[in-house]
């Protein structure tokens, strides 16, 4: 009895694999530049980045602060090198600008 009952389970999943598998979606592609697609993507990955270089810098600001109360010169050093990594990431698309000359 078990047998037959884990049987129809596997085969409740095969059947939705197959489902799966098989059914089709049309998509349409909409009537936009390609290019302005991609620089739409540009700028949703440039914003995350910006985002992220943001709570670097934060983090660092922290780090460095946190180093006078602990007499820590390498945190510290670490705090400041934290905080220009995280100003580079945030101006990293206007510095890529400079470069390509976009």
């Amino acid at each position: 009895m078990k047998k037959i009952k884990k049987l129809e389970v596997g085969l409740k999943y095969v059947y939705i694999i197959l489902v799966l598998l098989f059914m089709t979606v049309n998509v349409y592609a909409a009537n936009e530049d390609p290019l302005k697609v991609i620089n739409n993507l540009s700028d949703f990955i440039f914003t995350i980045m910006r985002v992220v270089g943001f709570i670097l810098t934060g983090f660092g600001i922290m780090q460095f602060g946190l180093s006078f109360k602990s007499q820590d010169p390498s945190q510290r050093s670490n705090g400041v090198l934290q905080v220009v990594g995280g100003i580079i990431i945030i101006f990293a698309k206007p510095i890529l600008n400079l470069i390509t000359g976009g």
